[in-house]
């Protein structure tokens, strides 16, 4: 049976790693070092480290991967081929020749597109309908390897991030129990990309979080659906910073207002105006406060008609 290592961190890695163990001998699991995290701020370890030890799997997380000796390690336990996802790092050249089958990934795009950090925020942040997984070669550029093969899949018009990234980590299991072994037996052929048609996903930025009002209503909602429910798209009332959990176009006619107005706060909802269109705030936080459905935000009186959302 073919020696493995899966390389991971977040809960999307983790149905991959066990259809891994389901196929192969994984002789390892590499994952980020444990964070604090919660009100608490307790370390916490990664979703990907607690499977692996409900497996029983040998886990490691080096705290630096360009000079932790990760390929030492792993050329060590004569591993054949790495599968990576989610792992949130950059792999060194020497890491990616350690296997003799070098390290295979499962990125969350149809590549060439959304080459990066955060390709399912990216794509719906875009307004994309459609997205899926590739099973790369990887190499020493950022998602630019041979494609062996890759899965749509249609991201639905009310579709967030979270809820995309749980589907694309089924498919991802998926690829593994089904596509991995054909590379592995040398059944299928990986394919040079097309650097032309390329496009990127970057790490998303505080500023990438902020919504602004003079855009058009459709692309707000795409903006607060491609970073629900973490990071979280935000924008500013009186100073004070209003996460936005869930919206949509407003589907009714609405009175005027100049953008980032509430035009409506009262039983029937909660909107605001924009460039062009109007969103319905379904459910927003106020910074110190709880998240709320857009009924309490009104009865508590922390949106109220005429407010002014941004800057």
């Amino acid at each position: 049976m073919t020696r493995s290592v899966f390389f991971g961190t977040p809960a999307i890695a983790v149905p991959a790693l066990r259809a891994l163990a389901e196929t192969t001998e994984v002789v390892g699991v590499v994952c980020q070092p444990d964070r604090p995290a919660g009100r608490g701020m307790k370390l916490t370890a990664p979703a990907v480290k607690q499977a692996a030890l409900e497996l029983g799997l040998e886990v490691h997380q080096p705290v630096k991967v360009k000079t932790g000796n990760l390929d030492e390690w792993l050329e060590a336990r004569a591993v054949e081929v790495a599968v990576v996802l989610a792992y949130g790092r950059i792999l060194p050249e020497a890491v990616l020749a350690a296997p003799r089958r070098g390290c295979i990934n499962l990125h969350a795009s149809l590549l060439p597109e959304y080459r990066g950090a955060a390709p399912i925020n990216w794509a719906i942040m875009r307004g994309e309908t459609r997205s899926g997984i590739s099973l790369m070669q990887m190499d020493a550029g950022l998602d630019t390897g041979p494609v062996y093969c890759a899965r749509e899949l249609a991201i639905a018009p009310t579709e967030t991030a979270g809820e995309l990234a749980a589907r694309m980590a089924d498919l991802a299991a998926a690829m593994v129990r089904d596509d991995l072994p054909r590379v592995l037996a040398g059944e299928l052929e990986a394919t040079p990309q097309d650097a032309a048609r390329a496009s990127h996903a970057p790490p998303l930025e505080k500023a990438d979080l902020v919504v602004d009002w003079s855009w058009e209503a459709t692309r707000i909602v795409d903006w607060v659906r491609g970073l629900s429910p973490l990071p979280c798209a935000r924008t500013t009332l009186e100073g004070k910073t209003l996460k936005l959990q869930q919206a949509r176009v407003c589907p009714g006619t609405c009175p005027t207002g100049s953008a980032g107005e509430v035009v409506i706060a009262d039983k029937s909802g909660l909107v605001v105006a924009c460039g062009e269109g109007f969103v319905e705030l379904q459910r927003a936080q106020l910074e110190g406060r709880k998240a709320l459905a857009a009924v309490d935000l009104v009865n508590g009186r922390l949106l109220t008609l005429g407010a002014r959302l941004g800057t």
